[in-house]
Protein backbone atom coordinates (compact mmCIF):
# COMPACT_ATOMS: atom_id res chain seq x y z
CA UNK A 1 0.00 0.00 0.00
CA UNK A 2 1.41 3.33 -1.05
CA UNK A 3 0.64 6.60 -0.12
CA UNK A 4 0.31 9.80 -2.80
CA UNK A 5 -0.42 13.28 -2.10
CA UNK A 6 -1.44 16.57 -4.17
CA UNK A 7 -4.15 14.53 -5.79
CA UNK A 8 -6.20 17.62 -7.42
CA UNK A 9 -9.65 17.59 -8.95
CA UNK A 10 -11.75 20.85 -10.04
CA UNK A 11 -14.85 21.31 -7.75
CA UNK A 12 -17.03 20.13 -11.32
CA UNK A 13 -15.19 17.05 -11.72
CA UNK A 14 -16.62 13.56 -9.86
CA UNK A 15 -14.46 12.59 -7.12
CA UNK A 16 -14.25 8.65 -8.79
CA UNK A 17 -12.04 10.42 -11.40
CA UNK A 18 -8.93 10.21 -8.34
CA UNK A 19 -8.60 6.56 -9.14
CA UNK A 20 -7.28 8.09 -12.98
CA UNK A 21 -5.63 10.87 -11.51
CA UNK A 22 -3.06 8.69 -9.17
CA UNK A 23 -2.70 6.35 -12.64
CA UNK A 24 -1.44 9.23 -14.76
CA UNK A 25 0.86 10.78 -11.79
CA UNK A 26 2.04 6.78 -11.38
CA UNK A 27 1.87 5.09 -14.77
CA UNK A 28 0.55 2.04 -14.15
CA UNK A 29 -2.59 0.62 -13.26
CA UNK A 30 -4.28 0.91 -9.77
CA UNK A 31 -5.55 -1.60 -7.81
CA UNK A 32 -7.87 -0.15 -5.38
CA UNK A 33 -7.73 2.90 -3.57
CA UNK A 34 -8.53 4.56 -0.56
CA UNK A 35 -8.67 8.58 0.42
CA UNK A 36 -7.17 9.42 3.63
CA UNK A 37 -7.48 13.38 3.42
CA UNK A 38 -9.79 15.81 1.35
CA UNK A 39 -9.42 19.67 1.35
CA UNK A 40 -10.50 22.20 -0.14
CA UNK A 41 -8.04 24.83 -1.74
CA UNK A 42 -9.91 28.30 -2.58
CA UNK A 43 -7.18 30.85 -2.22
CA UNK A 44 -7.51 31.09 -6.06
CA UNK A 45 -11.57 31.89 -6.27
CA UNK A 46 -11.18 31.59 -10.13
CA UNK A 47 -9.93 28.08 -9.77
CA UNK A 48 -10.94 26.18 -5.82
CA UNK A 49 -9.81 22.58 -6.39
CA UNK A 50 -10.24 19.61 -4.15
CA UNK A 51 -7.26 17.98 -3.10
CA UNK A 52 -6.35 14.64 -1.58
CA UNK A 53 -4.08 12.15 -0.20
CA UNK A 54 -4.86 8.97 -1.08
CA UNK A 55 -3.31 5.48 -0.47
CA UNK A 56 -3.57 2.92 -3.08
CA UNK A 57 -2.54 -0.52 -4.22
CA UNK A 58 -0.71 -0.84 -7.76
CA UNK A 59 -0.31 -3.61 -10.50
CA UNK A 60 3.79 -3.54 -10.02
CA UNK A 61 6.23 -2.07 -7.25
CA UNK A 62 6.81 1.79 -6.87
CA UNK A 63 9.57 3.87 -5.67
CA UNK A 64 6.91 5.67 -3.27
CA UNK A 65 5.94 6.23 0.06
CA UNK A 66 4.58 3.54 2.01
CA UNK A 67 1.25 4.32 3.56
CA UNK A 68 1.48 4.23 7.61
CA UNK A 69 -0.95 1.44 9.53
CA UNK A 70 -3.64 3.34 10.60
CA UNK A 71 -5.53 0.93 12.79
CA UNK A 72 -5.62 1.26 16.15
CA UNK A 73 -3.76 -1.24 18.68
CA UNK A 74 -5.13 -1.88 21.79
CA UNK A 75 -2.39 -2.24 25.17
CA UNK A 76 -1.22 -5.37 26.71
CA UNK A 77 -3.47 -6.00 30.17
CA UNK A 78 -1.58 -5.31 33.16
CA UNK A 79 -1.17 -7.54 35.50
CA UNK A 80 -2.75 -5.95 38.98
CA UNK A 81 -6.07 -6.80 40.54
CA UNK A 82 -9.37 -4.40 40.11
CA UNK A 83 -11.73 -5.16 42.96
CA UNK A 84 -14.28 -3.13 41.37
CA UNK A 85 -15.09 -2.46 38.24
CA UNK A 86 -13.93 0.45 36.76
CA UNK A 87 -16.29 3.64 37.78
CA UNK A 88 -16.40 6.42 34.72
CA UNK A 89 -18.43 10.12 36.37
CA UNK A 90 -19.85 11.57 32.85
CA UNK A 91 -20.88 10.57 29.71
CA UNK A 92 -19.58 13.48 26.96
CA UNK A 93 -16.60 12.56 24.57
CA UNK A 94 -14.12 12.03 27.04
CA UNK A 95 -16.74 9.20 29.46
CA UNK A 96 -18.00 7.79 25.94
CA UNK A 97 -14.79 7.01 24.61
CA UNK A 98 -13.10 6.04 27.80
CA UNK A 99 -16.05 3.67 29.02
CA UNK A 100 -16.19 1.69 25.37
CA UNK A 101 -12.54 1.01 25.07
CA UNK A 102 -13.00 -0.30 28.70
CA UNK A 103 -15.60 -2.20 27.72
CA UNK A 104 -14.17 -3.25 24.70
CA UNK A 105 -11.47 -5.01 26.41
CA UNK A 106 -13.72 -6.56 28.92
CA UNK A 107 -13.56 -4.46 31.98
CA UNK A 108 -17.62 -3.89 32.15
CA UNK A 109 -17.37 0.11 32.96
CA UNK A 110 -20.11 0.94 34.74
CA UNK A 111 -21.00 4.96 33.98
CA UNK A 112 -23.04 7.70 35.78
CA UNK A 113 -24.13 10.56 34.08
CA UNK A 114 -25.66 13.21 35.92
CA UNK A 115 -27.99 14.11 32.74
CA UNK A 116 -30.48 12.43 31.53
CA UNK A 117 -30.89 9.83 28.38
CA UNK A 118 -30.37 11.20 24.56
CA UNK A 119 -34.05 11.01 24.26
CA UNK A 120 -35.26 12.59 27.47
CA UNK A 121 -32.40 15.50 27.35
CA UNK A 122 -33.68 16.39 23.90
CA UNK A 123 -36.95 17.12 25.06
CA UNK A 124 -35.62 18.71 28.42
CA UNK A 125 -33.68 21.07 25.94
CA UNK A 126 -36.12 21.87 23.22
CA UNK A 127 -38.30 22.63 26.22
CA UNK A 128 -36.33 24.97 27.60
CA UNK A 129 -35.20 26.54 24.39
CA UNK A 130 -38.91 26.94 23.91
CA UNK A 131 -40.16 28.07 27.26
CA UNK A 132 -36.89 29.04 29.77
CA UNK A 133 -38.11 26.19 31.73
CA UNK A 134 -34.44 25.11 32.82
CA UNK A 135 -33.65 22.11 33.87
CA UNK A 136 -29.84 22.26 35.99
CA UNK A 137 -29.40 18.50 35.98
CA UNK A 138 -29.88 18.11 31.97
CA UNK A 139 -29.88 21.02 29.75
CA UNK A 140 -27.26 21.86 26.84
CA UNK A 141 -24.43 21.24 29.36
CA UNK A 142 -25.39 18.19 30.97
CA UNK A 143 -26.62 14.73 29.56
CA UNK A 144 -25.29 11.88 27.56
CA UNK A 145 -23.10 13.47 25.13
CA UNK A 146 -22.24 16.43 26.89
CA UNK A 147 -22.29 19.54 25.81
CA UNK A 148 -20.65 18.61 22.29
CA UNK A 149 -23.76 17.32 21.71
CA UNK A 150 -26.18 20.42 20.97
CA UNK A 151 -23.37 22.19 18.94
CA UNK A 152 -21.97 21.97 15.36
CA UNK A 153 -20.40 18.68 15.88
CA UNK A 154 -17.16 19.82 14.87
CA UNK A 155 -14.62 17.26 14.70
CA UNK A 156 -11.49 18.99 13.80
CA UNK A 157 -8.73 19.80 16.40
CA UNK A 158 -5.14 21.22 16.59
CA UNK A 159 -3.91 17.91 18.30
CA UNK A 160 -2.09 15.54 16.30
CA UNK A 161 -2.80 11.67 18.33
CA UNK A 162 -2.75 8.76 16.70
CA UNK A 163 -5.96 7.99 18.79
CA UNK A 164 -8.12 10.27 15.95
CA UNK A 165 -8.47 7.80 13.89
CA UNK A 166 -10.07 5.28 16.99
CA UNK A 167 -12.46 7.98 17.48
CA UNK A 168 -13.31 8.87 14.29
CA UNK A 169 -13.73 4.93 13.51
CA UNK A 170 -15.92 4.53 16.33
CA UNK A 171 -17.85 7.30 15.46
CA UNK A 172 -18.32 5.85 12.22
CA UNK A 173 -19.31 2.50 13.59
CA UNK A 174 -22.47 4.11 15.12
CA UNK A 175 -23.76 5.98 12.69
CA UNK A 176 -21.64 9.09 11.29
CA UNK A 177 -21.11 9.29 7.74
CA UNK A 178 -17.65 7.62 6.41
CA UNK A 179 -16.16 11.26 4.77
CA UNK A 180 -15.35 12.35 8.55
CA UNK A 181 -12.57 9.98 8.08
CA UNK A 182 -10.84 11.83 5.61
CA UNK A 183 -12.29 15.35 5.60
CA UNK A 184 -9.83 18.44 6.29
CA UNK A 185 -12.37 19.49 8.49
CA UNK A 186 -14.93 16.68 9.70
CA UNK A 187 -18.23 17.36 11.38
CA UNK A 188 -21.43 15.67 11.66
CA UNK A 189 -23.90 17.74 13.03
CA UNK A 190 -25.94 17.31 16.48
CA UNK A 191 -28.81 15.55 14.67
CA UNK A 192 -26.18 12.81 13.64
CA UNK A 193 -23.94 13.34 16.81
CA UNK A 194 -27.43 12.37 19.35
CA UNK A 195 -27.39 9.04 17.40
CA UNK A 196 -23.93 8.16 17.72
CA UNK A 197 -24.19 8.89 21.07
CA UNK A 198 -26.84 6.72 21.86
CA UNK A 199 -25.10 3.75 19.48
CA UNK A 200 -22.03 4.21 21.66
CA UNK A 201 -24.12 3.83 24.89
CA UNK A 202 -25.59 0.43 23.68
CA UNK A 203 -22.52 -0.84 22.46
CA UNK A 204 -21.22 -0.46 26.02
CA UNK A 205 -24.06 -2.42 27.39
CA UNK A 206 -24.20 -5.39 25.22
CA UNK A 207 -20.17 -5.53 26.22
CA UNK A 208 -21.23 -5.69 29.72
CA UNK A 209 -20.84 -2.11 30.62
CA UNK A 210 -23.56 0.09 32.51
CA UNK A 211 -24.71 3.52 31.65
CA UNK A 212 -26.95 5.22 34.41
CA UNK A 213 -28.42 8.57 34.57
CA UNK A 214 -29.71 10.80 36.70
CA UNK A 215 -26.97 10.35 38.78
CA UNK A 216 -24.96 12.83 39.83
CA UNK A 217 -21.48 12.20 41.85
CA UNK A 218 -21.78 13.58 45.30
CA UNK A 219 -18.34 13.03 47.04
CA UNK A 220 -15.26 10.80 46.98
CA UNK A 221 -14.23 8.69 50.00
CA UNK A 222 -10.43 8.08 50.24
CA UNK A 223 -8.30 6.26 52.91
CA UNK A 224 -3.99 6.57 53.35
CA UNK A 225 -4.08 8.49 49.94
CA UNK A 226 -6.28 5.46 47.68
CA UNK A 227 -9.38 5.62 46.57
CA UNK A 228 -12.48 3.51 48.07
CA UNK A 229 -15.40 4.47 46.74
CA UNK A 230 -17.75 7.44 45.92
CA UNK A 231 -21.16 8.33 46.65
CA UNK A 232 -23.76 8.98 43.69
CA UNK A 233 -27.07 10.64 44.22
CA UNK A 234 -27.03 9.10 47.87
CA UNK A 235 -25.82 5.73 47.33
CA UNK A 236 -22.44 5.06 48.28
CA UNK A 237 -20.39 2.51 45.94
CA UNK A 238 -17.36 0.95 46.01
CA UNK A 239 -14.30 1.67 43.64
CA UNK A 240 -10.94 1.76 43.35
CA UNK A 241 -10.74 3.54 39.90
CA UNK A 242 -12.55 6.03 39.17
CA UNK A 243 -12.34 8.04 35.88
CA UNK A 244 -13.78 12.06 36.48
CA UNK A 245 -14.85 13.27 32.66
CA UNK A 246 -16.95 16.15 34.60
CA UNK A 247 -16.75 18.13 31.68
CA UNK A 248 -16.43 22.37 32.06
CA UNK A 249 -20.06 23.34 33.37
CA UNK A 250 -19.58 20.98 36.62
CA UNK A 251 -18.92 23.68 39.02
CA UNK A 252 -20.69 21.72 41.97
CA UNK A 253 -19.04 18.93 41.50
CA UNK A 254 -15.49 21.53 41.24
CA UNK A 255 -16.18 22.75 44.28
CA UNK A 256 -16.70 19.42 45.97
CA UNK A 257 -13.80 18.46 44.79
CA UNK A 258 -11.79 21.57 45.87
CA UNK A 259 -9.44 20.15 48.87
CA UNK A 260 -9.61 16.58 48.14
CA UNK A 261 -8.21 17.15 44.80
CA UNK A 262 -5.27 19.47 43.87
CA UNK A 263 -6.47 21.86 41.60
CA UNK A 264 -4.85 25.19 39.97
CA UNK A 265 -6.40 28.09 38.07
CA UNK A 266 -6.39 27.86 33.90
CA UNK A 267 -6.62 30.28 31.40
CA UNK A 268 -10.00 30.71 29.52
CA UNK A 269 -11.77 33.01 26.57
CA UNK A 270 -14.54 35.40 26.89
CA UNK A 271 -16.91 37.05 24.72
CA UNK A 272 -20.05 36.87 22.40
CA UNK A 273 -21.62 34.91 19.43
CA UNK A 274 -21.02 36.85 16.08
CA UNK A 275 -23.60 35.80 13.54
CA UNK A 276 -23.60 37.09 9.76
CA UNK A 277 -25.30 35.68 5.88
CA UNK A 278 -24.00 32.65 5.02
CA UNK A 279 -23.84 33.98 1.63
CA UNK A 280 -21.50 36.75 3.34
CA UNK A 281 -19.19 34.33 4.22
CA UNK A 282 -19.01 32.39 1.32
CA UNK A 283 -18.48 35.01 -1.12
CA UNK A 284 -15.87 36.17 1.04
CA UNK A 285 -14.13 32.60 0.58
CA UNK A 286 -15.20 31.36 -2.80
CA UNK A 287 -16.30 34.72 -4.35
CA UNK A 288 -19.65 33.13 -5.05
CA UNK A 289 -22.58 31.54 -3.07
CA UNK A 290 -22.04 27.94 -2.02
CA UNK A 291 -25.02 26.99 -2.90
CA UNK A 292 -23.40 28.08 -6.68
CA UNK A 293 -20.41 26.17 -7.00
CA UNK A 294 -21.70 23.01 -5.28
CA UNK A 295 -19.60 23.52 -2.38
CA UNK A 296 -20.13 23.18 1.71
CA UNK A 297 -21.00 26.30 3.27
CA UNK A 298 -17.83 28.55 3.74
CA UNK A 299 -16.14 28.54 7.09
CA UNK A 300 -13.13 30.82 8.67
CA UNK A 301 -10.58 31.04 11.47
CA UNK A 302 -9.60 34.40 12.41
CA UNK A 303 -7.18 35.95 14.75
CA UNK A 304 -5.30 38.56 16.15
CA UNK A 305 -3.16 40.08 18.88
CA UNK A 306 -4.23 43.85 19.55
CA UNK A 307 -1.83 46.42 21.62
CA UNK A 308 -2.69 45.61 24.78
CA UNK A 309 -1.45 42.26 24.24
CA UNK A 310 -4.55 40.58 24.16
CA UNK A 311 -5.86 37.45 21.57
CA UNK A 312 -8.64 37.52 19.99
CA UNK A 313 -9.93 35.28 17.83
CA UNK A 314 -13.07 33.13 16.63
CA UNK A 315 -13.61 29.70 18.41
CA UNK A 316 -16.28 27.22 17.64
CA UNK A 317 -17.51 28.40 13.74
CA UNK A 318 -21.14 27.35 13.10
CA UNK A 319 -21.32 27.56 8.77
CA UNK A 320 -25.18 27.21 8.47
CA UNK A 321 -25.72 27.43 11.93
CA UNK A 322 -27.81 28.50 14.99
CA UNK A 323 -26.83 30.75 17.86
CA UNK A 324 -28.64 29.21 21.30
CA UNK A 325 -28.70 29.62 24.71
CA UNK A 326 -26.73 26.90 26.61
CA UNK A 327 -27.47 27.94 30.43
CA UNK A 328 -27.31 25.61 32.88
CA UNK A 329 -27.57 27.27 35.88
CA UNK A 330 -30.45 29.37 37.59
CA UNK A 331 -30.18 32.84 36.60
CA UNK A 332 -27.09 33.09 34.49
CA UNK A 333 -27.77 32.80 30.63
CA UNK A 334 -24.75 32.46 28.15
CA UNK A 335 -24.54 31.50 24.51
CA UNK A 336 -23.27 28.92 22.21
CA UNK A 337 -23.26 27.66 18.45
CA UNK A 338 -24.94 24.92 16.78
CA UNK A 339 -25.61 22.77 13.61
CA UNK A 340 -27.92 20.51 11.95
CA UNK A 341 -25.14 17.59 9.57
CA UNK A 342 -26.53 19.79 6.08
CA UNK A 343 -25.85 23.39 7.55
CA UNK A 344 -28.69 24.93 5.81
CA UNK A 345 -29.85 27.85 8.23
CA UNK A 346 -28.70 30.37 5.79
CA UNK A 347 -26.65 31.97 8.89
CA UNK A 348 -23.06 31.60 10.07
CA UNK A 349 -22.08 32.32 13.39
CA UNK A 350 -18.89 32.08 15.66
CA UNK A 351 -17.97 33.08 18.95
CA UNK A 352 -15.72 35.99 18.89
CA UNK A 353 -13.01 36.18 22.50
CA UNK A 354 -10.48 37.46 24.04
CA UNK A 355 -8.26 35.75 26.27
CA UNK A 356 -8.91 35.77 29.77
CA UNK A 357 -6.19 35.48 32.49
CA UNK A 358 -5.62 33.73 36.03
CA UNK A 359 -4.02 37.40 36.87
CA UNK A 360 -7.76 38.63 35.18
CA UNK A 361 -9.63 36.76 38.27
CA UNK A 362 -10.56 38.58 41.78
CA UNK A 363 -8.55 35.91 43.62
CA UNK A 364 -5.84 33.28 44.18
CA UNK A 365 -8.79 30.31 44.99
CA UNK A 366 -8.65 28.07 42.24
CA UNK A 367 -11.89 28.11 41.25
CA UNK A 368 -12.16 31.97 41.14
CA UNK A 369 -11.95 31.38 37.54
CA UNK A 370 -15.17 29.65 37.91
CA UNK A 371 -16.61 32.62 39.94
CA UNK A 372 -15.70 35.06 37.08
CA UNK A 373 -17.75 32.89 34.77
CA UNK A 374 -20.62 33.28 37.16
CA UNK A 375 -20.16 37.04 37.47
CA UNK A 376 -20.70 37.49 33.59
CA UNK A 377 -23.09 34.61 33.30
CA UNK A 378 -25.57 36.33 35.96
CA UNK A 379 -25.39 40.07 34.17
CA UNK A 380 -26.12 38.41 30.99
CA UNK A 381 -28.93 36.89 32.70
CA UNK A 382 -30.05 40.72 34.00
CA UNK A 383 -29.39 42.23 30.53
CA UNK A 384 -31.50 39.79 28.61
CA UNK A 385 -34.25 40.53 30.50
CA UNK A 386 -34.11 37.82 33.12
CA UNK A 387 -35.80 35.00 31.08
CA UNK A 388 -32.82 33.56 29.90
CA UNK A 389 -33.34 35.42 26.61
CA UNK A 390 -29.80 36.21 25.56
CA UNK A 391 -28.94 39.94 25.45
CA UNK A 392 -28.39 41.05 22.09
CA UNK A 393 -27.00 44.02 19.53
CA UNK A 394 -25.26 45.09 16.39
CA UNK A 395 -21.71 45.14 15.84
CA UNK A 396 -21.59 48.37 14.69
CA UNK A 397 -23.71 49.27 18.04
CA UNK A 398 -20.61 47.73 20.10
CA UNK A 399 -17.69 48.61 18.48
CA UNK A 400 -19.58 52.22 19.10
CA UNK A 401 -18.74 52.19 22.70
CA UNK A 402 -22.40 52.97 23.43
CA UNK A 403 -24.41 51.25 25.80
CA UNK A 404 -26.05 48.04 25.06
CA UNK A 405 -27.20 45.16 26.54
CA UNK A 406 -23.72 42.92 25.55
CA UNK A 407 -21.14 45.27 26.60
CA UNK A 408 -22.78 45.75 30.13
CA UNK A 409 -22.73 41.68 30.65
CA UNK A 410 -18.78 41.65 29.50
CA UNK A 411 -15.44 43.04 31.76
CA UNK A 412 -14.35 45.56 30.09
CA UNK A 413 -11.25 44.91 28.73
CA UNK A 414 -12.81 42.10 26.80
CA UNK A 415 -15.20 44.68 25.24
CA UNK A 416 -11.84 47.25 24.57
CA UNK A 417 -9.52 44.78 22.77
CA UNK A 418 -12.71 42.86 20.87
CA UNK A 419 -13.81 46.58 19.87
CA UNK A 420 -9.49 47.25 18.81
CA UNK A 421 -9.36 43.76 16.84
CA UNK A 422 -12.55 43.99 15.02
CA UNK A 423 -11.17 46.13 11.70
CA UNK A 424 -8.03 44.17 11.89
CA UNK A 425 -10.52 40.59 11.82
CA UNK A 426 -12.27 43.07 9.04
CA UNK A 427 -9.22 43.03 6.65
CA UNK A 428 -8.50 39.10 6.80
CA UNK A 429 -12.06 38.31 5.89
CA UNK A 430 -14.10 40.76 4.20
CA UNK A 431 -17.59 41.39 5.53
CA UNK A 432 -16.51 40.58 9.12
CA UNK A 433 -16.76 43.82 10.45
CA UNK A 434 -20.01 44.45 8.65
CA UNK A 435 -22.18 46.95 10.85
CA UNK A 436 -25.35 45.30 11.05
CA UNK A 437 -23.90 42.00 12.18
CA UNK A 438 -25.22 40.55 14.99
CA UNK A 439 -23.81 40.18 18.15
CA UNK A 440 -25.61 37.52 20.97
CA UNK A 441 -23.84 37.37 24.58
CA UNK A 442 -22.17 35.63 26.60
CA UNK A 443 -19.66 33.25 25.59
CA UNK A 444 -18.13 32.42 28.14
CA UNK A 445 -17.41 28.65 28.55
CA UNK A 446 -14.89 27.89 25.50
CA UNK A 447 -13.05 26.23 27.95
CA UNK A 448 -12.83 25.24 31.77
CA UNK A 449 -11.34 28.08 34.42
CA UNK A 450 -10.16 25.28 36.07
CA UNK A 451 -7.11 22.29 35.44
CA UNK A 452 -7.20 19.12 38.02
CA UNK A 453 -3.84 18.13 38.52
CA UNK A 454 -2.49 14.59 37.16
CA UNK A 455 0.60 12.95 37.38
CA UNK A 456 2.28 10.90 34.02
CA UNK A 457 0.33 8.13 35.13
CA UNK A 458 -2.86 10.45 34.50
CA UNK A 459 -3.68 9.56 38.22
CA UNK A 460 -4.60 12.49 41.36
CA UNK A 461 -2.65 12.62 44.47
CA UNK A 462 -5.42 10.30 45.56
CA UNK A 463 -4.61 7.05 43.76
CA UNK A 464 -7.29 5.52 41.71
CA UNK A 465 -8.57 8.70 40.09
CA UNK A 466 -8.01 10.19 36.63
CA UNK A 467 -9.29 13.40 35.57
CA UNK A 468 -9.85 13.82 31.88
CA UNK A 469 -11.07 15.82 28.90
CA UNK A 470 -12.17 19.52 29.41
CA UNK A 471 -13.70 20.22 32.53
CA UNK A 472 -10.38 18.11 33.96
CA UNK A 473 -8.31 21.24 31.41
CA UNK A 474 -6.83 18.77 29.26
CA UNK A 475 -8.48 18.91 26.32
CA UNK A 476 -10.70 21.55 24.14
CA UNK A 477 -13.28 20.49 21.92
CA UNK A 478 -15.08 16.89 21.14
CA UNK A 479 -12.11 14.98 19.37
CA UNK A 480 -9.51 15.75 21.79
CA UNK A 481 -11.72 15.19 24.79
CA UNK A 482 -12.11 11.42 22.95
CA UNK A 483 -8.55 10.93 22.86
CA UNK A 484 -8.00 11.91 26.76
CA UNK A 485 -10.71 9.48 27.45
CA UNK A 486 -9.16 6.53 25.03
CA UNK A 487 -6.05 7.86 27.10
CA UNK A 488 -7.19 7.26 30.46
CA UNK A 489 -8.55 3.74 29.45
CA UNK A 490 -5.37 2.75 27.94
CA UNK A 491 -3.44 3.58 31.53
CA UNK A 492 -6.28 1.77 33.54
CA UNK A 493 -5.69 -1.50 30.66
CA UNK A 494 -1.93 -1.21 30.94
CA UNK A 495 -2.27 -1.43 34.86
CA UNK A 496 -5.02 -3.66 35.87
CA UNK A 497 -6.12 -6.94 34.09
CA UNK A 498 -9.64 -6.84 33.11
CA UNK A 499 -10.14 -10.73 33.03
CA UNK A 500 -9.86 -10.85 37.35
CA UNK A 501 -12.24 -8.05 38.55
CA UNK A 502 -13.75 -8.60 41.68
Amino acid sequence: MYRISEIKLNIDEPKDRVREKIEKKIRCKVLDYTIVKESLDSRNKDKIMWVYTVDFTADRRLNLEEAPNMEYVFPIHGSEKLNHRPVVIGFGPCGMLCALVLAQEGYMPIVYERGQSQEERVKSVEEFLKTGKLNPESNVQFGEGGAGTFSDGKLTTGIKDKRIRKVLREFVNFGAPEEILYKQKPHVGTDILRNVVKGIREEIIRLGGEVNFNSKLEDICFSDGKLTGIVVSGKRIETDVLVLAIGHSARDTFRMLKGKLDMEQKPFSMGFRIEHPQDLIDIAQYGKPARELGLPAADYKLSCHTSKGRGVYTFCMCPGGHIICAASSEGMTLTNGMSYSDRASGRANSALLCDVRPEDFESVDPLSGVEFQEKYERLAFVNGGKNYAMPKTTLGEFVSGKENPVTNSLPNFVVDNIIEAVPMLGRKLKGFDSPDALVVGVESRSSSPVRILRDQGLQTKIKGIYPGGEGAGYAGGITSSACDGIRIAEQIISKYGGENIG
